[in-house]
Formats: structure tokens, C-alpha cells, sequence
């Protein structure tokens, strides 16, 4: 299936939407690293919140102070989530098991 063309408007509103996008999801992995958010309140907001449903878990607890890929490897695999999941997508008892593992 071949991609629609767009017309230059049509293409300058989609880079711009794509750039406030990456604007929010950098500002939300920066507050996590900062300590301002929880994990355990960012995967709660995941259903209702666009920035946090799209971005994936594994870059999320990347964020969080002390974890690095191999323990958010290691923690995913032993939460039963595949490392391309994203934070809308993971069901209520993967939520559970990543919350309890970090606590």
C-alpha cells in the first residue's frame, strides 16, 4: 500500500505535529528522571494520556534514576512485557507486576 501524497500544507501540519509530539514525550521522560512523576502514576495515566499511551515502557523506565538497559531488560522479561510495548498497551496485571517489581 503506497503512502498518500500531501501537499505541502498537509505536510509542514504533519512535521509539526510530529515535533510537538517528540517536544512532549522528551518533557515527560525528563520529568521522570527528575523525580517530579512516578512510574507507578505515569502507567496509570497511560489509557487516558496520547504522550504516555504512544511511548514505550522500555524508554520509560530507561528514564527512571538507576535503571539502565540491562535491568529494564531484565525487568520487563520478568514482568511477562515484550521490550516493544507500548504504556497504553500493557494490561492490568502487567502494570501490576512492573509497579511491584520497582517498589
Amino acid at each position: 500500500m503506497a503512502l498518500p501524497t500531501l501537499t505541502p500544507e498537509q505536510r509542514a501540519d504533519a512535521l509539526a505535529k510530529a515535533a510537538e509530539a517528540r517536544k512532549a514525550r522528551s518533557e515527560l521522560l525528563a520529568s521522570i528522571k527528575s523525580g517530579e512523576r512516578t512510574i507507578a502514576s505515569v502507567l496509570g495515566k497511560a489509557k487516558d494520556d496520547k504522550t504516555i499511551g504512544k511511548t514505550k515502557v522500555a524508554a520509560l523506565l530507561k528514564a527512571v534514576p538507576g535503571l539502565g538497559a540491562v535491568k529494564v531488560a531484565a525487568l520487563l522479561e520478568q514482568s511477562g512485557i515484550d521490550p516493544d510495548r507500548r504504556a497504553a498497551g500493557l494490561g492490568d496485571r502487567q502494570r501490576a507486576a512492573l509497579i511491584d517489581a520497582l517498589n
